[in-house]
């Protein structure tokens, strides 16, 4: 498909949708479903889509290993936008879907995008069994326990075999994720246990990986206050088998609201709420026009967590539709391990 020729008429279309912050999740969201406390989710049901609200995404990153030790990074996700609480079929559907990609080296970072209309067989997801897809980019297996998940771009491609035998992990509380003081939030959980092994083929050739991958799952109709501006999210895989994810929305004047999920080695699931976690700059990069924090310190006293995480590459910017920071990081200080950072709205 053509994508240069459809950008003008999704970037059109998905305005309304699209326009606010970033990629438009603090505007309102009228005629949409929204999520509601004491909802209980429902599996394999929810690893589908749910167009009767207005965003939603199956985000997928890997902290992998070459051979020779080198740190490298991947980045699956689809996104689904609704221009409207409608279901028509075929080029009247009002779903938009946006797929990004990315390979992480210490020198080098990767990207590449593709956009499609619902309805006419682009992309889509599945729930049982699970596929997500765009074009010919697919994340997909029986269930969630297993998947292969691949891409491609420009300059590179990979396919990565991904399994657990763990359950998933619900953030927030039962899956019902607050994400402002004024209520606004999102169905959220989590799969962090995945073993990964595969190949990257990039420009010096191909590359056998193992490493961990963490995958979120996230739908909402309006998950941010229309005074929140962008967000900085983390997820950690620490060496000695505990997980933590956690986030800072940042709102206008200064102020931020937190939340998150520390998963411990045995694998007991608390959430926290704000306050709890704090997250500190501690250096900044240049990085497209911005000054984007590529080193931060994490602390979270509850379960004795004072760490830094440090970028593996300060360049990890994703130069899509709508750009934002995302790359693989390192973590040292009261623990050790490997994780990702996401930053958004740094304009």
């Amino acid at each position: 498909m053509n994508v240069k020729a459809l950008l003008p008429v999704l970037l059109l279309l998905a305005a309304p949708v699209l326009g606010q912050g970033f990629a438009g999740l603090g505007t309102e969201a009228q005629g949409f479903a929204r999520p509601a406390p004491g909802t209980v989710l429902e599996f394999p049901a929810d690893h589908g889509a749910h167009p009767a609200f207005r965003i939603e995404w199956w985000y997928l990153t890997a902290n992998l290993v070459g051979p020779d030790g080198t740190d490298y990074g991947v980045q699956w996700t689809l996104f689904r936008s609704a221009l409207a609480p409608e279901t028509r079929s075929g080029w009247s559907s009002p779903q938009i879907w946006m797929g990004h990609a990315a390979v992480t080296t210490p020198t080098r970072h990767f990207v590449a995008e593709r956009l499609a209309r619902g309805g006419i067989g682009q992309a889509g997801v599945t729930a049982a069994p699970f596929a997500a897809r765009i074009d010919d980019w697919r994340m997909a297996g029986p269930d969630l326990s297993a998947l292969r998940l691949s891409a491609s771009g420009p300059d590179f491609t990979y396919d990565l075999s991904l399994d657990t035998a763990r359950p998933l992990v619900l953030n927030g509380t039962a899956g019902y994720s607050v994400k402002s003081a004024e209520g606004q939030a999102s169905y959220y959980y989590s799969q962090p246990f995945y073993t990964v092994r595969g190949r990257l083929d990039l420009p010096q050739g191909p590359v056998p990986v193992t490493g961990r991958a963490w995958l979120d799952r996230e739908w909402s109709s309006q998950p941010l206050a229309e005074t929140q501006e962008g967000w900085d999210w983390i997820s950690l895989h620490f060496d000695n088998g505990a997980k933590l994810m956690g986030f800072r929305l940042r709102q206008q004047g200064g102020e931020t609201y937190g939340s998150g999920t520390w998963v411990g080695a045995d694998g007991t699931v608390r959430t926290f709420g704000d306050g709890e976690m704090t997250m500190t700059p501690l250096r900044e990069t240049r990085v497209a026009g911005r000054d984007i924090p590529v080193k931060w310190r994490v602390r979270l006293p509850a379960h004795g967590v004072d760490v830094t995480i440090e970028a593996v590459n300060d360049s990890a910017w994703m130069d899509t539709l709508f750009p934002y920071w995302e790359g693989p990081v390192r973590i040292t200080g009261s623990h050790g391990g490997r994780g990702y950072l996401e930053m958004t709205g740094y304009d």
